[in-house]
């Protein structure tokens, strides 16, 4: 679809308008009745552009009624947290780092929850060298991080206190929740393409 800065162009949906009345007009339905079902496209696409002009303000709405009847990515049922697979066939958290809101990628690969250093500094992390030198291995070789602890790292109802993390530039903008968190559950599953985290003790502001 033809695009412009802020999404589809006026032209693009104007040939997608076009198209249902050149049918009906093929069709040889008549005029009167065309003119109508015209009107009611322009009215509907009306109402598209609308929303998506205004999209800012409908989000918390429909993020709310997604919450609410548990089809958004993330959601909390009963004592679990249960987290849709995203399309790219990862699961992806929406966490507080100390304060920070974060999109986490879960890897039960991970050994230890790596932050970017991005997050870290605005998350206020005291970033130091460990006593011995930290060295990771990932997908394109070895990297040296430096450590620090998040004093609380919030999922929902799950609360990990005293983390410790990894922190590098080398992890570009990406934060990886590893099995140091995973492994203070009291336990997780995967169920199809669901994700569910069972908490110890789940915050009771969330059941």
């Amino acid at each position: 679809m033809l695009t412009g800065e802020h999404g589809p162009t006026t032209f693009a949906y104007l040939l997608l308008l076009a198209l249902p009345i050149s049918a009906l007009i093929a069709r040889r339905v008549p005029l009167l009745r065309v003119l109508w079902m015209g009107l009611t496209w322009v009215v509907l696409f009306g109402v598209l552009l609308l929303v998506v002009g205004q999209r800012e303000r409908f989000d918390p709405l429909m993020a709310r009624a997604a919450k609410l009847f548990h089809l958004d990515d993330q959601s909390v049922v009963g004592s679990e947290v249960r987290i849709r697979m995203s399309p790219d066939g990862h699961f992806w958290a929406r966490a507080n780092v100390a304060g920070v809101e974060r999109r986490m990628l879960i890897d039960s690969g991970a050994t230890v929850t790596a932050l970017s250093t991005d997050t870290a500094r605005e998350a206020g992390l005291e970033v130091k060298n460990s006593v011995f030198p930290m060295e990771l291995r990932t997908a394109n070789g070895s990297i040296t991080a430096k450590v620090s602890t998040v004093d609380e790292l919030r999922l929902d109802n799950v609360v990990a206190r005293d983390l410790p993390v990894v922190v590098s530039p080398a992890f570009g903008d990406t934060d990886v929740l590893g099995m140091n968190f995973l492994s203070r559950l009291k336990s997780w599953r995967v169920e199809g393409r669901t994700l569910v985290l069972v908490p110890h003790h789940p915050d009771p502001r969330f059941t």
